[in-house]
Parts: structure tokens; sequence; C-alpha cells
């Protein structure tokens, strides 16, 4: 199996040993977006609706590097660190992806990478 990692200066760097994202057999795996905002290394906001915005907009900055767009997604995996605004992701989410949507899982956890109230990851194929 051939396998390419997908960097864009259009995303935040991964903040560890793992990729942005691997291209490999027809799919791209994008690893959990941070709501970071790549032209100033901090959160793009500090409400639910702003960091939810920016780690879709960094997933679709990393789709598009490797030649996919939002369309192309199948599956996201939403973390959040609180359920109750589920609700107002679920606003900004459904700006990014049309129907037939992806397959979702959401969870909330106990706490995410720098204290962010969200991070996203997803899989498209290609």
């Amino acid at each position: 199996m051939s396998k390419t990692a997908i960097v864009t200066d259009k995303a935040p760097a991964a903040i560890g040993p793992y990729s942005a994202a691997v291209k490999a057999n027809g799919s791209i795996n994008v690893s959990g977006e941070l709501p970071i905002d790549p032209a100033t290394g901090q959160f793009a906001g500090d409400d639910i609706q702003s960091q939810t915005r920016q780690s879709l907009t960094n997933i679709k900055n990393i789709l598009e590097a490797g030649g996919a767009s939002m369309d192309d997604v199948v599956e996201t995996t939403v973390l959040l660190s609180d359920i109750n605004e589920f609700a107002a992701m679920n606003e900004v989410y459904s700006e990014f992806f049309s129907k037939p949507y992806p397959a979702r899982a959401a969870f909330q956890v106990a706490a995410l990478p720098k204290g962010a109230k969200v991070e996203i990851k997803a899989v498209a194929r290609i």
C-alpha cells in the first residue's frame, strides 16, 4: 500500500508525531482538526461556532490540498468539550455539508488539546 502525507500551509501544522492527513487507497483520512487559525496560530475565537467553523475550514483546506472536497467526505467524528453545545456546533456544521450528509459520531470528552471546545476528524473517498 502506498500512502502520502498531505501538508498545506492553509491548515495548522500537526502538533505531534502524526500527519494532518494521509492519502491511501482512494481515501483521505484527516486527523482531528483543532480550531487553530493557521495565519495566527491561535484559536479562531472563544465560542463553539467560530471554533467549529475553523476546524471545518482546516479540513476543507487539507482536502483541497489532497485533490478532494467536502463533497467527498463520507464520515466525520466530532469531539466536544461540552455536549450542551451540540446544537450550536451543528448549525455551523450544516453550512459545510450537503445531502447526502456524511456519517457522523459526536462525543463529549473530558478535555481537548489546548483547551479547545471542538475537534473534528474526517474521512473522504476519492
